[in-house]
């Protein structure tokens, strides 16, 4: 009996997003997520507890990530029994949507293995209007309600400015994105994916129309089709695909080919527009003001990078490492040969 009421005194009952009560450690020390949503959320409040990652951090990251985060265990699906008990979390942290709040089989497993887990709500999995209450409610859970708070203001202030630049932006000057993926840039994003989610946000401004087949994304696109939209920017995914297109003659026929209006999106220590969507779409919205409406925004985003990567990551950047960042100039990007970025983005 001891042991068991000396359990329960180092335990207390918390209210998870989906409203469950849940029987957690007063002082959680160790934490795993179940997915790449919920696991960079973590990196971000309490790097620290971290058990385990769904995908080692490439050299570059290593520099702007918690030492702790470096070298973890790889544990990439919630059905990895074996490697989940090695790991010995206290608490397990489901990532869910709203349409479909609960995980019937990841409960299962974590039932069967007596280990605590909460629910964290957030609108297609990605959506950053959601992300304040989610950091809020991490920060109640693990004991950092003073560092999510700063992370969730920052968070609401900046949706409020990008709404307010969308506001500004007269219809004549507004531009159609295509977001250009795969090794050819002919898969792409329709405007209801969650992988384009900033390109709502920043004015809906997605010139491929549609409704996503699947999760994935990544839907085929003709490059007919792209030279019928013509659109002004094109965003990529990495550096060599923005190379890439801007040597190929055909590609010279699209508007934002012509203009050196070609964007490849920063990465670093994770993307910061998708795959995954994370936190760093929120320095991401920023970034995609400066590159479609830079006379509408206010702000400089290298001071903005140096102070989320403070807010957020608890690292000290300077003015150089932010510039690095936003153009590309880490060696991790397969780059092919040096772009003068600083010039297609001004």
């Amino acid at each position: 009996m001891e042991p068991n009421k000396s359990l329960k005194e180092n335990q207390h009952e918390i209210t998870d997003m989906t409203g469950r009560k849940v029987l957690v450690p007063k002082k959680i020390k160790r934490i795993f997520a179940a997915s790449f949503y919920g696991y960079t959320m973590l990196a971000a409040i309490a790097p620290d507890m971290v058990v385990a990652t769904p995908l080692p951090p490439r050299d570059c990251d290593k520099k702007f990530l918690h030492p702790h985060l470096h070298h973890l265990p790889v544990i990439e699906k919630i059905t990895d029994i074996d490697a989940i008990k090695k790991a010995d979390p206290e608490v397990v942290v489901v990532w869910a949507d709203k349409e479909q709040p609960f995980h019937r089989k990841s409960e299962d497993i974590l039932n069967s293995l007596n280990i605590p887990f909460v629910y964290v709500i957030v609108g297609n999995l990605g959506d950053v209007p959601d992300y304040p209450a989610a950091i809020e409610f991490l920060g109640r859970l693990l004991g950092k309600e003073e560092e999510a708070a700063r992370m969730a203001d920052y968070c609401r202030k900046t949706l409020g400015e990008i709404e307010s630049i969308v506001a500004r932006v007269p219809d004549n000057r507004k531009l159609k994105v295509y977001y250009a993926e795969g090794d050819d840039g002919l898969l792409t994003e329709f405007d209801d994916s969650l992988h384009a989610h900033l390109l709502r946000l920043i004015g809906d401004v997605n010139m491929v129309r549609g409704h996503m087949t699947e999760h994935a994304g990544l839907e085929k696109y003709s490059f007919e089709l792209i030279e019928q939209g013509n659109p002004d920017v094109i965003l990529t995914w990495s550096r060599s695909l923005a190379e890439k297109i801007m040597v190929d003659p055909a590609w010279n026929r699209i508007k934002a080919v012509r203009d050196r209006k070609i964007f490849p999106i920063p990465n670093v220590p994770f993307n910061w527009f998708d795959r995954p969507p994370c936190f760093m779409r929120i320095i991401g919205l920023k970034w995609l003001a400066s590159v479609l409406y830079p006379d509408y925004c206010k702000f400089d985003l290298i001071d903005e990078t140096v102070e989320f990567f403070s807010v957020f990551l608890e690292q000290t950047i300077d003015a150089c490492d932010a510039e690095c960042i936003i153009f590309h100039k880490l060696r991790d990007d397969i780059i092919l040969k040096p772009l003068k970025l600083r010039k297609f983005f001004c």
